[in-house]
């Protein structure tokens, strides 16, 4: 696929965290519907994780039918996305929902998947990476399971220490919020139609 003229581009990356993800997934939804395909180019990719969780919340077939290219993780650098960040193809990497192992990960420099991977490459070559912990608090929280029923869920004060240290991090912002999403878009790329 060629790029076209004046198109931009951006990589999200989903990690295995079921927390926020249907959330996730309707904010980026609506944000393909803002912007022109010609003008963004939104790539998914999924860690092998990503990929089980997003079939266990029966996602797939959307996030296929709604974004152009939607890649699985084969190991951590393939598909070649660090490849495609260090060239500049990208405007910003969004990791979202970010799991605690990821993000850990993260913290202490492990690139052994797809997304730890291509987060630590993405800040070697300034390349600004937005990350929604699935852990962003401690204390308990409320997740909705692919059957409607809600399931509390430990927030550990590990968990969100390492989200915490994600903050420190050059380069890496945090968002807390699905919503924080749609101020990224409009940062890189205006306001949508």
């Amino acid at each position: 696929m060629t790029e076209k003229k004046g198109r931009k581009s951006m990589a999200w990356g989903i990690t295995g965290g079921g927390d926020r993800l249907v959330e996730t997934f309707e904010v980026m939804k609506e944000i393909r519907r803002q912007y022109d395909e010609d003008e963004v180019d939104m790539k998914v990719y999924l860690s092998k994780a990503g990929e089980q969780v997003a079939n266990y919340y029966k996602l797939t077939d959307d996030l296929k039918t709604t974004f152009n290219r939607v890649s699985v993780e084969v190991n951590s650098n393939s598909p070649f996305l660090v490849g495609a960040l260090q060239r500049g193809e990208f405007e910003f990497l969004l990791i979202a929902p970010a799991t605690s192992n990821t993000v850990a990960k993260i913290v202490v420099g492990i690139a052994d998947t797809l997304l730890s991977n291509a987060t630590i490459q993405a800040l070697k070559a300034f390349v600004p990476v937005y990350i929604m912990p699935t852990d962003y608090r401690e204390g308990m929280a409320i997740t909705r399971l692919p059957d409607g029923h809600e399931m509390k869920l430990r927030i550990r004060k590990e968990d969100a220490d390492n989200s915490r240290k994600l903050v420190s991090m050059e380069g890496v912002m945090v968002l807390e919020k699905t919503e924080d999403i749609f101020k990224v878009f409009k940062r890189y790329f205006g306001l949508g139609t």
